[in-house]
């Protein structure tokens, strides 16, 4: 009783994301009381002479923000030598929410939720054909924090692009939404758009959600409005391309012209 995505994200070390996605949770997030939640067990690394925290996300293929999250690290991200990190990995057995690792054993004996297909959402739909055009910019505007590594051993998986409050924000290509709503802490009202060819675009710090999950969406169509949501203070729109699990520049993806 009382438990959350977030509290068990916080008790167990597991970031929100892993959880929603492992047992396929839709917005709001809602759990009930005796209801059997997939945790997923990450891997461990432990931190070498030289590393940084932005590194050690390339080396295992994690967000950086997500891998600072999970371990509890504030800014700067200081780590030192010999600390044990946590990195998102596969799914551990379901275990009950607010149980302890003494009944493990025997949960895992049990039916996982994953498993009961009259608890688990269905799957969205598989996305539509790209227009075969390439990405389309998501709006015009400036960009104010390109990709890449930043100060204090920070690094940006996308673009922020500045841009009026209530701008539309435009599907980059044909796809269909897998993610909208706010569960993430840092990326406040997010969209995530699957598309097809193993693409996934992301679309962050809105101020509304056009759209919803399970529905198709098409190349250049509005699905959010620009905002500040998340940890911004300016209206600007953070947008990422993902090639699988794998994080791209988006300008060597759109055309190649001003945003």
């Amino acid at each position: 009783k009382g438990d959350t995505v977030y509290a068990l994200s916080r008790r167990h070390r597991v970031s929100m994301r892993a959880i929603i996605e492992a047992n396929r949770l839709n917005p709001p997030y809602h759990l009930r009381a005796g209801q059997r939640v997939i945790l997923p067990r990450g891997r461990k690394y432990v931190v070498r002479k030289g590393d940084t925290l932005s590194g050690i996300a390339r080396q295992t293929g994690a967000g950086m923000y997500r891998l600072a999250r999970l371990n509890g690290l504030k800014p700067p991200y200081t780590i030192r030598i010999g600390q044990r990190l946590a990195i998102p990995g596969a799914a551990a057995p379901s275990t009950p929410a607010g149980k302890t690792a003494k009944t493990a054993k025997s949960a895992a004996r049990r039916k996982p939720l994953a498993a009961n297909k009259t608890m688990v959402p269905s799957a969205v739909p598989r996305p539509p054909p790209n227009s075969g055009k390439g990405f389309l910019w998501p709006l015009k505007g400036r960009v104010v924090s390109g990709f890449g590594a930043k100060a204090k051993g920070l690094h940006n998986d996308g673009i922020n692009i500045a841009a009026p409050r209530g701008t539309p924000v435009k599907a980059t290509e044909n796809g269909v939404v897998v993610y909208a709503g706010n569960e993430l802490r840092g990326f406040g009202n997010l969209l995530l758009v699957k598309h097809s060819g193993g693409w996934i675009s992301a679309y962050a710090h809105n101020q509304d959600l056009l759209v919803k999950r399970g529905q198709r969406v098409k190349k250049g169509q509005a699905v959010a409005k620009v905002g500040s949501s998340g940890t911004v203070s300016e209206p600007q729109l953070h947008f990422e391309l993902r090639r699988g699990k794998q994080a791209v520049d988006p300008r060597k993806h759109l055309p190649k012209v001003s945003a």
